[in-house]
């Protein structure tokens, strides 16, 4: 008996993948973002400072008007005018999440060849030996097979 194989071969190809890495609003979030957006932001709450700035100018004259009131208004008005700052907030939100990291994979190919198994089986003839009146076929080999006739009354 021959048995004869060829391997199976299996070729796998993977191309370049990209990664791609967004930090634009965690520059936005530290103050360095896009000129557009920061006077976006500006824009939508100078309204709100504007109004803020008129509410301050309304309370300043009300203290002024206060004969009543013993302090020098004028002098406490001054002192904390020249310290007032209105902020605007120019800094997007800061977050854990402000960096967006995406990975796209390459292109995968996988070729597979299949093996195979080649047996060639050569049937020997069987060896017997005829002796007359005895039959006993037996193989040499594992599994045996035995076959012995049952004894016959040879008294006539």
């Amino acid at each position: 008996m021959e048995i004869t194989t060829s391997r199976p071969k299996q070729d796998i190809r993977a191309g370049e993948g990209k990664l791609s890495i967004d930090q634009s609003r965690a520059f936005d979030a530290v103050g360095h973002g896009p000129f557009l957006t920061v006077m976006n932001r500006i824009y939508s709450q100078s309204k709100g400072i504007a109004l803020q700035g008129i509410a301050k100018i309304v309370a300043d004259g009300n203290r002024m008007a206060q004969i009543t009131n013993p302090a020098n208004a004028f002098a406490e008005i001054a002192r904390n005018q020249a310290f007032d700052f209105f902020e605007f907030k120019i800094m997007g939100e800061a977050s854990f999440d402000n960096v967006d990291v995406k990975y796209d994979a390459g292109p995968l190919e996988i070729e597979t060849s299949e093996g195979s198994v080649n047996i060639e089986t050569h049937p020997n003839r069987p060896e017997y030996n005829y002796y007359r009146g005895k039959l006993d076929i037996y193989l040499a080999q594992y599994p045996s097979v035995e076959i012995i006739p049952p004894r016959l009354d040879e008294r006539m």
